[in-house]
């Protein structure tokens, strides 16, 4: 455990010293915010409320939901073009578990990103865009609880889909059809209750509404009570699932590597 602690360390020094990339990444950050802000903000110039939602909720929703995303997605890049490039060879010689060393590393890179990109960007989000806290501290806790099983069954759909540059040629569509679908059916866009009846049914049975719908939703009152802890269970259901799954696709996919010598 003490060398994946190590490995998370170190990844946090080397996304510290890159300022450039920091500065590029929170003004793009800060860029979507403001689009989001004035996009929305025209959409209920001539109405108080959508499906029950306040413009001060909807906008709530959509910042905290625009943060999550950016968190329950990353590490299965790296695995991908390890495959790819052949160095997964090398990386399964050495004294350690490839996927654990790189869950290691993407908890340093999330974790030094949410002090000084997400954390700040917040900040000013509360003050300059009508965010709201939640209403109750109880809510507020059991969103924090929800926001990592999320990102956790992120991560581990990110590392199922990474894995399967072991049998496709395709790397790049391949991640670009993750964002889009994850994008789209997790609720990161838009609330999932401005869908129809038909596609929300639909996305109680797909993962991807475990990843962000249900954290925010509780963050922002739409799910309270029963329906919030029934959510959460649901999300330690997929946890287990997905991380079931993956252990089994990585077992099937390193009967496919062989490696010549010492």
């Amino acid at each position: 455990m003490r060398k994946y602690i190590e490995f998370a360390r170190v990844q946090m020094q080397v996304h510290a010293a890159y300022s450039a990339w920091f500065w590029a990444n929170t003004f793009s950050v800060l860029l979507r915010m403001l689009v989001i802000y004035f996009f929305w903000k025209a959409v209920y110039s001539n109405r108080s409320e959508i499906e029950g939602m306040s413009f001060d909720g909807m906008i709530t929703y959509i910042i905290i939901a625009m943060f999550l995303q950016m968190f329950v997605s990353g590490v299965g890049r790296e695995l991908a073009h390890t495959i790819k490039d052949g160095n997964v060879a090398i990386e399964l010689m050495r004294p350690y578990h490839l996927i654990t060393r790189l869950i290691a590393m993407d908890i340093g890179d999330k974790v030094i990103y949410f002090i000084r990109g997400a954390l700040p960007l917040g900040i000013l989000a509360f003050v300059f865009m009508d965010v709201t806290l939640p209403s109750t501290w109880q809510s507020g806790v059991l969103f924090l609880l929800s926001a990592l099983m999320g990102i956790w069954i992120g991560t581990f759909f990110d590392l199922l889909i990474a894995i399967l540059a072991f049998w496709t040629i395709n790397l790049w569509g391949l991640e670009v059809m993750k964002e889009a679908v994850v994008s789209f059916f997790s609720g990161a866009l838009v609330p999932l209750i401005l869908f129809p009846e038909w596609f929300q049914t639909i996305s109680l049975f797909l993962p991807f509404q475990a990843m962000v719908y249900v954290p925010v939703a509780i963050y922002t009152g739409i799910l309270t009570g029963t329906e919030a802890w029934l959510a959460v269970g649901s999300q330690l259901i997929w946890a287990v699932l997905l991380f079931g799954s993956l252990r089994v696709l990585w077992s099937v996919a390193m009967k496919k590597v062989t490696i010549f010598g010492g």
